[in-house]
């Protein structure tokens, strides 16, 4: 779990008092003195990164790039979606995500453009691409970089720092509190479940097979689910074969969707299948890849999305 670090707005107010009768010269002059400092005193604040760099600001960002879809849900999730001037080829949520700038490839960035806009702080993805983020910051940029998140809690501390960064804690708060209401309300339509299904979660299809396991955010979207991944024994993206899968034998089959590309009827068909449950009873669906793979303010949809396809007859 990420560690977040709580900070404070410092401020200072001197209250100058009116001297009267025998306040001396000197007095007045000291007090003077403090009136002044505490008017030019500069206001600002820190929050530190998922580098453990604390960056520094002296005012609240009014321009900003975000490098990663989740991240730029998350500032419009905020309110301060207005303020991101750049953006990566795959920021389509929400819909005044397609009007921003594109940037970045989600893989490579263009800091020559990014210096162009001259933001006032770049929200970056991960601490993978050092050397191209230090051309940024050597270019006078400040760089918040946010790691990818392995749980819900991540989830919730990227929410709190990218809140304290844009001055909008109070939001950042109300907004975690939603998240969690509305798994909640998930959890509640499940708790009676006996028996969790089974589920294989298929991330990329043949011949390169992918899954997931523990310490991803999406295993807590299943864990939230009740439903039993049947590869949770293990951890982090897997690469698995298809005689693994079969000998697994899910009941249940999820796969992102794909564009317009039939992923179900691709997976019903594919040969040696026919002995899995999920495909002799037809338990294969197709759930929205995005919701489902960006660690940001949608993981309670995820998780509605994921139970409502394996137990829909608690949600008629």
């Amino acid at each position: 779990m990420k560690k977040i670090v709580k900070f404070q707005w410092l401020s200072v107010l001197m209250l100058a008092f009116l001297l009267v009768g025998c306040g001396t010269a000197d007095e007045k002059a000291k007090e003077d003195t403090s009136k002044q400092g505490a008017q030019t005193e500069e206001l600002g604040y820190k929050v530190k990164d998922d580098r453990g760099e604390e960056i520094a600001f002296d005012a609240v960002p009014e321009t900003v790039i975000s490098l990663a879809p989740s991240n730029t849900e998350i500032l419009f999730a905020l309110g301060v979606g207005d303020k991101i001037v750049g953006a990566t080829d795959y920021d389509t949520y929400p819909a005044e995500a397609l009007e921003i700038e594109r940037v970045s490839d989600s893989m490579v960035f263009n800091s020559e453009r990014i210096l162009g806009l001259n933001p006032d702080v770049v929200i970056a993805y991960t601490v993978g691409e050092k050397d191209a983020l230090k051309v940024l910051e050597d270019a006078g940029v400040k760089v918040f970089v946010i790691q990818s998140a392995t749980s819900f809690e991540d989830v919730y501390g990227d929410i709190e720092q990218l809140a304290k960064v844009m001055g909008v804690e109070d939001k950042g708060k109300q907004l975690n509190k939603e998240i969690k209401e509305k798994i909640a309300v998930v959890e509640a339509k499940v708790k009676d479940v006996e028996t969790p299904k089974n589920v294989y979660y298929e991330v990329s299809s043949p011949p390169n097979i992918f899954t997931l396991g523990d310490d991803t955010f999406q295993q807590d979207i299943l864990d939230a689910a009740k439903v039993n991944n049947v590869f949770g024994d293990q951890k982090g993206w897997i690469q698995v074969s298809e005689e693994e899968i079969i000998t697994k034998n899910p009941e249940v089959i999820l796969v992102p969707s794909i564009g317009d590309k039939d992923v179900v009827g691709g997976i019903l068909g594919r040969n040696g299948w026919n002995t899995v449950q999920a495909v002799q009873n037809k338990q294969v669906f197709s759930l929205d890849e995005d919701t489902l793979s960006r660690p940001g303010p949608r993981i309670g949809e995820a998780v509605e999305l994921v139970a409502k396809a394996v137990y829909p007859e608690l949600f008629q």
